[in-house]
């Protein structure tokens, strides 16, 4: 029976398992938030790729799962030619839609937003590269979004001003399309759409979806349980145990990752 693992550093990988939970409702699946690192965005990408490669480990021996969904764009930038070197299950990572960006827009005046390592890294350029070379890209790293997100699922208030200004340079720039390139990002779409109803907030959600739907297609079955497993790196707040349990997840662990060596 399939079971699916889902990995990030904070709760923004539950906007994949939300796009993946609407297309396979039966699917068994375990989520994993590495809150001792979060957040990665801001993290240095060699010790980042071990330190995933050595908590993926842990979590495989513990979960046994079949698929392993990296729901974190930095990570997936960063870390997946190491993860798939020592992992041999399949590992379906997260990158910024540009290509579905580009595609869609009428004026070919493009944002991305994203974490400032994502903004950065030499993949998301070469994906601007190969799929938006004829579209002005807006690139902007945001510094406060991952925490506004994760308050939010945690009963706080979204800070609308802050907000307004993270994503003040998309429409100084006049974009008509802005890829969420953070995994916490479509988390705050209602008030992104708020504050900016006319543009198009695209994200890699439903993709990853249905990348997971056909690697599973062979599968004779889903091993659906109401009693999800949610593992953390650190203690969680009983606010955000509460939300998740809500969700599905009423098994949790707390897994100690080694120092990277």
């Amino acid at each position: 029976m399939a079971r699916l693992l889902i990995l990030d550093s904070g709760v923004g990988g539950l906007s994949v398992y939300h796009e993946i939970h609407k297309r396979l409702p039966d699917l068994k699946v375990d989520y994993a938030l590495d809150n001792e690192a979060y957040p990665y965005g801001n993290k240095d990408e060699t010790w980042l790729s071990k330190r995933v490669v050595n908590w993926c480990q842990l979590l495989i021996a513990r979960y046994e799962p079949d698929i392993i969904v990296l729901a974190c764009n930095t990570a997936s930038t960063a870390t997946l030619p190491a993860l798939r070197a020592a992992i041999s299950i399949p590992i379906v990572g997260v990158v910024p839609a540009i290509k579905t960006a580009a595609q869609i827009s009428s004026s070919k005046n493009i944002g991305l937003l994203a974490t400032p390592g994502t903004v950065t890294r030499r993949y998301t350029q070469e994906l601007i590269n190969d799929f938006a070379k004829d579209c002005q890209v807006t690139k902007v790293g945001a510094h406060h979004l991952v925490h506004i997100a994760e308050d939010k699922l945690q009963g706080i208030t979204v800070d609308m001003p802050l907000l307004a200004s993270e994503i003040a340079p998309l429409l100084e720039n006049n974009v008509d399309t802005v890829v969420l390139g953070c995994t916490h990002y479509p988390l705050l779409r209602a008030e992104l759409q708020q504050l900016a109803p006319h543009i198009n907030w695209v994200d890699s959600g439903e993709a990853i979806a249905r990348r997971v739907e056909s690697l599973l297609q062979n599968h004779k079955g889903f091993d659906y349980s109401k009693d999800m497993s949610l593992s953390s790196t650190a203690p969680i707040s009983e606010a955000l145990k509460t939300y998740l349990q809500s969700l599905g997840f009423n098994h949790f662990d707390l897994i100690n990752v080694p120092e990277n060596g």
